[in-house]
């Protein structure tokens, strides 16, 4: 319910006696005036809800991406630490991945038809904020942008995963446990470290003829990066990886 509050609102109101003499006399309003009903802006239909989007339509029980889009049945939330500690709904982190469904049929590129290289059925890790989430036959899903798929998951494992287009996964370097001086230093201490290994590369980005252009890094490669770009990932040994695109890179360290 939206409401605005005055808080000890006094209006002035003229009138006038019955002996001809004009008075003031305080007109005092509630302290709370209902201005109208806000709901969230969901439309629900037994085949597909909208969120955050004023939507009418019909019901509908299926959806086809177009041009460069893809659809992406998004993978549960984890309800469980490592540990078995069930979690909030407000700590139950963001899933960044899921199954693609259904893909557009592609875009032109001058003369050129380019495909999605995306296949039906891929397992793949999307930016965090990307897309327009749905919920289709009971399960959440998001219309992505095929730019807006990170990579490609050949198992479980974010090390194996297949970046996409100019982007580039890296195993980050380890921060410094000490200070120069012999300082221990805590987690929350430690300096973000900006330097890593290239793990693995992706095909590169398209030209106005819709060819890919090769990444100017190769796997092996040690590489200076931009400190807060990025996706970044921890697997379940500890070890950090990020995946950047190529022009986030700033430098090979040799």
């Amino acid at each position: 319910m939206a409401t605005v509050q005055l808080s000890s609102a006094r209006v002035g109101a003229a009138a006038f006696a019955a002996k001809g003499k004009a008075s003031l006399e305080p007109l005092r309003l509630p302290a709370r005036v209902t201005v109208g009903e806000a709901r969230p802006a969901r439309r629900a239909f037994r085949g597909l809800v909208v969120r955050a989007a004023t939507v009418v339509a019909p019901k509908y029980t299926t959806l086809k991406p177009l041009a460069d889009r893809v659809l992406v049945k998004i993978k549960s939330s984890e309800e469980k630490t490592t540990g078995g500690i069930l979690l909030p709904m407000t700590a139950q982190s963001r899933p960044q991945g899921g199954e693609v469904v259904a893909v557009g049929e592609g875009r032109t590129i001058g003369d050129k038809k380019v495909d999605i290289s995306i296949q039906v059925g891929a397992q793949v890790i999307y930016s965090k904020y990307a897309g327009t989430e749905v919920e289709l036959n009971d399960y959440n899903h998001l219309v992505l942008k095929e730019d807006d798929i990170i990579g490609i998951l050949e198992t479980d494992d974010v090390k194996d995963m297949k970046p996409l287009n100019d982007r580039v996964l890296i195993k980050v370097a380890e921060a410094e446990d000490k200070t120069p001086g012999g300082l221990l230093l805590t987690e929350t201490t430690k300096e973000k470290p900006s330097i890593g290994t290239v793990v693995a590369v992706g095909p590169g980005p398209l030209d106005e003829e819709g060819n890919r252009i090769p990444l100017s890094v190769s796997a092996g490669s040690t590489v200076l990066y931009s400190k807060y770009a990025g996706s970044e990932f921890k697997v379940a040994d500890g070890t950090n990886y990020i995946v950047l695109r190529v022009s986030d890179l700033m430098a090979v360290l040799s």
